[in-house]
């Protein structure tokens, strides 16, 4: 088990417009001190399958953070090619390697569905412990999960702080 575990909470929506709503809520969690380091993103997908991860400001205490998250998560649950723009960018090597060591090919497979049965999605990458917060702020979901992956907190904050680095 890891020192100080990941969590994974995402959601599918009708709307991106809902995503966002929610989006909003989880930046409300931040500025109320309720939710720390934290990465959050609506995933949405293009006429031609492509996917995108927006996000509209650096709401996480921990800079590195920043996206880099984000985009691991869809690089595992997506072929790169269908990644573009800030999601393809997060695909730092090491920071991939980290979430496919901590979670299960069950886990990838479940979140992978999850994904294709919205119009959009909202990923929160987050410490333990504050998945609860999460799921009572987001009133807009279809569907959602919640995961916890196994990642040495400190190491996963290492390459998250070098892969930030090398993208900006």
């Amino acid at each position: 088990m890891a020192d100080e575990p990941v969590f994974l909470f995402l959601a599918t929506y009708d709307t991106a417009e809902d995503a966002r709503a929610d989006y909003e809520a989880i930046k409300e969690l931040h500025k109320d001190h309720l939710l720390g380091t934290y990465d959050v993103a609506v995933v949405t997908r293009d006429a031609e399958g492509h996917v995108h991860l927006s996000k509209h400001e650096k709401p996480t205490q921990h800079y590195a953070w920043t996206g880099v998250a984000a985009g691991a998560v869809l690089g595992i649950l997506f072929p790169p090619s269908l990644l573009v723009g800030a999601a393809a960018g997060g695909l730092a090597l090491g920071v991939l390697g980290h979430f496919q060591k901590g979670m299960s090919r069950k886990d990838v497979m479940e979140l992978g569905e999850l994904l294709d049965d919205g119009q959009a999605a909202l990923l929160v990458v987050g410490q333990s412990g504050l998945q609860s917060y999460v799921e009572k702020a987001l009133t807009h979901a279809r569907k959602h999960a919640v995961k916890e992956v196994d990642l040495e907190a400190k190491l996963l904050h290492d390459d998250l702080a070098a892969a930030s680095k090398d993208l900006h």
